[in-house]
């Protein structure tokens, strides 16, 4: 049997979910939960094959589940379900080494079968999500996106500059970028058009 746990926010969902998957000879539903962190809970104490997560849920992210997962080493494979197409949650999802990344209408017999295929060690992501990465790839490089991120968390460009122990003139400096690769005409506006197209946390 593939022992899962399902972390989802919306219970007719979860429901749902659960009942499907239990109708499958070889998948278990261990047990189910509504926010990230009691998810990472259930995760640690019953050490499940996969953990089906919902990209966004209270308290800790499916995306924040993962990262856990993967700093901790455990050996639970994570599904991510996700309602968006955005080319920087993708991204974050391969980095934390998620096997699966699914939309969250995909037919309940195409979520089965990705469980099976991540449980004997490949990774399975929907054509529509891989596609938007490729016609939507983030033009911003790390540290612009680093300084975008604090900038967007309230930070003055002094304290970005303190944080990530860079003068004041090159963080302006990448802030400057950033404005222009995203077509802005201010920080805010920046931050916002980054934020939709989940580029920022």
């Amino acid at each position: 049997m593939i022992r899962i746990i399902l972390g989802e926010d919306q219970r007719l969902l979860r429901g749902a979910l659960a009942t499907l998957l239990s109708l499958e000879d070889d998948i278990e539903v261990i047990a189910q939960e509504e926010n990230g962190e009691a998810a990472l809970a259930l995760i640690k104490q019953h050490q499940p094959d996969i953990a089906v997560l919902d990209i966004e849920m209270p308290l800790m992210t499916g995306l924040d589940v993962a990262e856990a997962i993967k700093e901790s080493r455990l050996p639970c494979q994570v599904i991510i379900l996700t309602t968006f197409a955005r080319p920087g949650y993708f991204q974050r999802a391969m980095a934390a080494g998620v096997a699966g990344y699914l939309l969250k209408d995909s037919p309940s017999d195409e979520l089965s079968d990705a469980i099976r295929r991540v449980n004997a060690g490949k990774r399975v992501v929907s054509p529509e999500l891989s596609l938007a990465v490729w016609d939507n790839p983030c033009p911003l490089t790390a540290r612009e996106r680093e300084v975008l991120q604090l900038a967007a968390q309230g930070l003055t460009m002094q304290d970005i500059g303190a944080r990530l122990y860079l003068s004041h003139g090159t963080v302006r400096n990448y802030m400057s970028e950033a404005i222009g690769k995203l077509g802005a005409s201010t920080r805010i506006e920046a931050i916002r058009t980054a934020r939709d197209k989940g580029w920022l946390d």
